[in-house]
């Protein structure tokens, strides 16, 4: 596997599809050890408009989302059939955020694993970072599932 991933490959390997796909590229994956991925956040962002129109700022929510969906490419890019599977959030704990996020901004985001993968169960350590300042941190607990999607992947790729 590559040590980047731009959009496109992510697809593959996540089920999330725009406008909840927040992950722009991987820039950097470490097998079952860590990830850094990129998030750009436009002037057009589906939740520029809505919050806070006028002074818009990137939802805490949506920064624990994709740093969620970072963790998820870390440990589907080590899964023969990524398409098989899915990450789910179990925890969230520890989250801090330290400094707003607006269009304009690139999210860079790192996760490390705290500890091995046990019985599907996945720990790991979030920080994202704008221009070398951190603006959030903290750490996920996912669990990996079994889902058979054999069928929808045929037909996707065969299209």
């Amino acid at each position: 596997m590559s040590n980047s991933l731009n959009k496109e490959q992510i697809i593959n390997l996540l089920p999330h599809r725009e406008p909840m796909l927040l992950i722009d590229e991987l820039i950097n994956i470490k097998k079952l050890f860590s990830a850094t991925a990129i998030v750009n956040v436009r002037k057009d962002s589906f939740f520029v408009q809505g919050h806070f129109p006028g002074n818009p700022v990137m939802p805490g929510v949506l920064q624990v989302e994709a740093m969620a969906q970072c963790g998820g490419i870390l440990v589907m890019s080590q899964i023969d059939d990524p398409w098989n599977y899915e990450t789910l959030f179990v925890k969230i704990d520890k989250v801090k955020f330290k400094r707003k996020v607006v269009p304009g901004d690139t999210l860079v985001f790192k996760l490390d694993l705290i500890a091995p993968v046990r019985r599907g169960m996945v720990a790991m350590k979030a920080s994202a970072y704008v221009r070398n300042q951190q603006v959030a941190e903290g750490e996920l607990m996912a669990q990996i599932i079994k889902v058979r999607n054999d069928e929808r992947v045929k037909s996707e790729h065969s299209s």
